[in-house]
Formats: C-alpha cells, structure tokens, sequence
C-alpha cells in the first residue's frame, strides 16, 4: 500500500510538473495590479535600491533564487519584513529563497537514509515512519533561515539604531557650526570610519541619492523603508518639514537623539532584569535539586528501602 501511494505520488509529482513547465501560470491578480499602478503613476521601470547587497551567490542558487522570486511576485507574496531584514544583513532575497528551497530537499534525502540504514542493520520497519520523519525534518529545514535571518537582524537592528543616535548628534553639531542640512547630513557619516558598517549604510545612501534624483532626507526615509528603522523614516519626516529652519532642525534632532538614547538605555536596562531573572531560576532550581540530593538517602531509610 506504502509503494503504491509513493508510486503515485512521483507519478503525479512528474505529471504536474510537465504540465507547469509546457503551460506555464499566468501573473496573479496582486501582479497585474501592481504593474497597472505603476504605469498609473508613470514609474514603470523598477526602483533604484539606496544599497547594494554584497553577498555572493553561485550560478545556480541565482537562477533557482529567480525563479522562486518570480513565483513569489506572481502570487503576490511581498514578504516585507525577510526583504527589510535581508537587506539590513545585506544579503539576497534570491539566495535568500534558493537556500530554503535546498535545505528542504536535503531534509528530504533523510528518507533514502533512514530506510538503508535501518535496512543495513536488518531491523523490521514500516516505511511510513522514514518518510514523516523526512517530511518534518524538511519542513523545519525550510524555515530554519527564517529564523537565523530573523534573530541576526534584530541584532544588527539594535545596533544601527544605536548608530542612528550618534549620526543624530553629529548632524547637529554641523548644523550648530553653520552647515545646511545636506552638507551636515554628508559631513556626519563621512567622519565615521569604514568599520562602522551603520554608517557605511547611510553614507552609501546619501551618495546614491543624487544619483537616484531625490533630496538627503528623502533618500534617509527610503533607507528606512528598505530596512525596517522607523528612526530614519521619523528623521526623513522631521527633515522634510523644518529643512528650511536650522534652529528647529537642531534641537529636533538634539531632542531625537536623547530620547533614542533614553529608549535604548531602558532596553538595556530590560534585558539586564530578565537575565537576573533567568539566573535566580536557575539558582532555585540548583537549590531545589541539592536539598533532594540531601535529603533522598533519609528518606530511603525511612521508607525501609
């Protein structure tokens, strides 16, 4: 029964991707509407990204990467937050998906494994059991770069937004020095130095915008778009209205970098108290097992064991 379900299973795997590759699928409805808003508002070629990925893909996860891109964009699945966080790592979003896509089919080999080891050490088996156990480890495969991108990105998040708070001081005092808003914008991220991959971020933002045609704030709040900060799209806000004020300009921006400030010291501050948490569980815990360590050969006694 097993073989023939698995039988059928390839055979109408293989069916339907025959099917696929000599009638290929249509753009989805999301795609179609997203095409006629662009030629809607005029802005029919793709747009420019502020910063470059550097991440080195081979030929074939690029090409497998395309194509499940492709797949994704006709089935409307933006997938905003992997897109910002990648970005923020500076990573691919085609590799991104060619990994997935990988691991998945190597959770799946576990089967071919499983079945010839149990088969070589002469063990009675059900075929079923090799095959779930494949499933699962390919499903959670699967989404295992979810959460190593996640985690990773909320690292780097933290620190960019700590490095959002010194850009923020830095601008002031070039504004405090009689700069205007885009020559203090250039000035503070240019003092920084290579290492500093946040301000890397933002300088190869600002340089890229007047090549992309919009103004230093501008380019700030798409950056932050393309990487999740809502400090930069607060801080394109704040620029694009008082641009023309220095005065408000500094202490906005004085203002902004204390309360960032404030806000990270109080994370800070967060997670130092689950971390004293987390240490007198486990003191508790030690505790509770020493006084059972002490007290279990009494108790044996007691009992006449």
């Amino acid at each position: 029964m097993t073989e023939a379900a698995l039988s059928g299973a390839t055979v109408g795997l293989g069916v339907f991707l025959l099917i696929r590759a000599l009638f290929p699928a249509r753009p989805g409805l999301v795609a179609r509407i997203r095409a006629l808003d662009a030629v809607r508002e005029g802005d029919e070629a793709p747009r420019m990204r502020l910063i470059a990925t550097n991440e080195k893909v081979s030929a074939f996860r690029q090409g497998l990467g395309e194509r499940l891109a492709r797949l994704y964009a006709a089935r409307g699945w933006e997938v905003r937050s992997v897109r910002a966080d990648l970005m923020l790592l500076g990573r691919s979003f085609e590799g991104f998906l060619a990994t997935k896509a990988l691991l998945a089919v190597s959770g799946l080999l576990i089967f071919p494994v499983l079945v010839a080891w149990v088969f070589l050490m002469g063990w009675g088996f059900a075929p079923q059991v090799p095959l779930w156990t494949a499933v699962l480890a390919a499903i959670v495969f699967f989404f295992l770069p979810d959460l190593q991108v996640r985690r990773e990105a909320a690292a780097r998040r933290r620190d960019f937004r700590h490095a959002v708070g010194a850009f923020l001081d830095l601008v002031a005092m070039n504004l405090a020095g009689g700069r205007g808003v885009p020559e203090a914008l250039m000035m503070a991220v240019s003092v920084a130095d290579d290492g500093n991959w946040a301000m890397a971020r933002i300088r190869e933002a600002l340089g890229n915008a007047r090549i992309v045609g919009i103004t230093p704030w501008q380019a700030l709040g798409r950056l932050g778009d393309e990487i999740n900060v809502d400090e930069l799209r607060d801080l394109s806000a704040a620029l694009g209205l008082v641009a023309d004020d220095g005065a408000k300009v500094r202490a906005s921006l004085t203002a902004r970098a204390a309360t960032l400030r404030r806000r990270e010291l109080a994370e800070i501050e967060g997670q130092a108290g689950e971390r004293s948490q987390s240490m007198l569980v486990a003191q508790l815990l030690l505790c509770a097992g020493f006084v059972v360590f002490l007290s279990f050969p009494a108790a044996m006694k007691m009992l006449g064991v």
